[in-house]
């Protein structure tokens, strides 16, 4: 019983006595860890796609990955920006591939094994495969829904709200299709307000 009794008060000695950098550490990591957790997922602001110097990939996951495969780049910058496949879910990536015949009122002809190698670029960095700050925005208010286009993703009207819809029909824009018209780094996969320019 006494032997009992001295292994409880050398335990509680030795509690006293543990380094409290241990848990202030473990504190410390999880606070960061929920820091970073909540810029991506509650924040709906643009500037909080700068989160500091935080490098858990290969690029700067406050931004999305610059397109980087030639074939899709070849076979879809000839009529439009060839948009970064973050931007929209493999469900409407394969949509859209399936619909070839009537692409947004156009016919696009595409060899077998080109449309393999762009469904397969598609789907691989779609916005669910994506950590981008941006993408999972995108992601969270799709639904259940499909969407076509980019243009009609829930996330992209609310950061284009305020501008007046007039400004999308001025020459030098076109539409609201038309990223690299007011995005000047959109190539680039940066879409934050500092990097807008509208043109007159």
């Amino acid at each position: 019983m006494k032997a009992s009794k001295t292994m409880i008060l050398i335990g509680f000695l030795f509690l006293l006595l543990l380094p409290s950098s241990v848990v202030i550490a473990d504190d410390d990591d999880h606070k960061e860890d929920k820091r970073w957790y909540q810029k991506i997922y509650d924040d709906d602001h643009d500037d909080d796609y700068h989160h500091g110097d935080d490098d858990r990939d290969d690029h700067d996951e406050s931004y999305l990955k610059s397109v980087n495969n030639p074939t899709y780049e070849a076979e879809c910058s000839g009529c439009h920006f060839p948009y970064q496949p973050e931007l929209l879910p493999s469900a409407s990536w394969m949509k859209i591939l399936n619909q070839l015949d009537d692409h947004f009122g156009e016919v696009v002809e595409i060899d077998p094994d080109s449309k393999e190698i762009i469904s397969d670029y598609l789907k691989s960095n779609s916005a669910e495969n994506s950590s981008s700050g941006l993408a999972v925005k995108i992601m969270r208010r799709l639904g259940n829904h499909v969407y076509m286009r980019i243009t009609d993703i829930p996330y992209i009207i609310e950061e284009h709200h305020e501008l007046n819809p007039e400004v999308f029909e001025r020459e030098s824009i076109g539409s609201l299709s038309n990223c690299i018209a007011c995005h000047t780094t959109a190539e680039r996969g940066i879409y934050d307000d500092d990097n807008v320019k509208i043109p007159r």
